[in-house]
């Protein structure tokens, strides 16, 4: 797999406000694990969307990995044109870091939000150009992202495309070795 589809939960649905909570340090580094093992397979691009929370935080990772000399690239896709214009400025200000961590990004189309067609419209368009989707989801605890997994579980139907998904046992797991291998007292909540 070359080019892999990372969305997630959004910051609020995990009780994240705070760039420096230590759940967005666990996040993080479970994903820059993930994606170095995928390096090693050979994975080449991080594709995402510009979402606050694992979207975000996935392309720090990629940041992460890039530092450690891997090859990976990360992408950053909008749906619609003005994505992000109504948040406050602070949270502009993260989309924009954001875009600009990127290797690269672009606008799907240039018309502002219209229809939740466009978003429709975003999946098929991130299913078609990966190969696999890995997602910082637990079906237990649906959020925003049951809807790319119900539209990933119907494209499967169809298609040869791989499904990952790391959810809150994955997270608690990672977390307490993150937390021994840094001698650290972080606790999963």
């Amino acid at each position: 797999m070359r080019r892999l589809w990372v969305t997630g939960y959004r910051g609020y649905e995990l009780n994240i406000f705070q760039p420096n909570d230590p759940k967005v340090t666990v996040i993080t580094a479970c994903l820059q694990q993930r994606f170095q093992q995928l390096v090693d397979e050979g994975l080449e691009w991080v594709i995402t969307g510009p979402q606050l929370g694992v979207e975000q935080w996935s392309v720090n990772s990629v940041v992460d990995v890039q530092a450690a000399d891997l090859p990976l690239k990360s992408a950053v896709i909008l749906p619609y044109a003005q994505f992000g214009d109504k948040w406050n400025e602070k949270n502009q200000g993260y989309l924009t870091t954001e875009l600009a961590k990127s290797d690269f990004h672009v606008t799907l189309t240039k018309d502002r939000y219209k229809s939740p067609r466009q978003l429709q419209q975003y999946q098929q368009f991130m299913l078609n150009h990966t190969e696999g989707a890995l997602l910082v989801y637990d079906p237990e605890h649906p959020g925003k992202p049951k809807y790319d997994y119900a539209a990933i579980q119907r494209f499967q139907e169809h298609h040869d495309y791989q499904l990952q998904l790391i959810d809150f046992y994955d997270l608690e797991d990672f977390a307490t070795e993150w937390a021994e291998n840094h001698n650290n007292h972080f606790q999963a909540e």
